[in-house]
């Protein structure tokens, strides 16, 4: 499973490279997305928006099975137990020092997708606001 993920992901980049592959949007649209509070655009609903897709239609039949385990073992082991990890430790230290006032800053990819960090937090009952930039905190 390595050595095909290794090699969907060279193929990939060569595509991207070549220009025969195009990522259906661009960094201005992340960055435009996220700063307006919009994470439920159609660019962010998707679970694997966080790590290489190697399901494609081009692939033979035992190739995509191999590629669906794969994208399900990213999904599960690199996004949702990441993200349900980074909540636990917010919710931990809330908990924890209930008097003081927190900070927290996560990258874009903690916000991205279903089951983010944002939802984690939801789901134990906090309500989580945006921010957008250049508002006063």
């Amino acid at each position: 499973q390595v050595v095909f993920a290794l090699n969907q992901t060279l193929l990939q980049q060569e595509s991207l490279r070549a220009g025969s592959f195009q990522i259906p949007y661009t960094t201005e649209d992340l960055i435009k997305h996220y700063n307006c509070g919009d994470l439920s655009s159609i660019i962010f609903n998707h679970d694997t928006s966080q790590v290489p897709n190697f399901i494609n239609a081009t692939l033979p039949a035992h190739e995509r099975i191999t590629a669906q385990e794969i994208d399900s073992y990213f999904r599960q082991e690199l996004i949702y137990k990441r993200n349900e990890r980074m909540g636990r430790r917010v919710k931990d230290l809330l908990e924890k020092y209930p008097d003081k006032s927190f900070f927290f800053a996560f990258g874009a990819g903690h916000f991205m997708g279903n089951n983010t960090v944002v939802d984690v937090l939801r789901r134990e009952g906090y309500e989580v606001e945006h921010t957008p930039a250049g508002q006063t905190i």
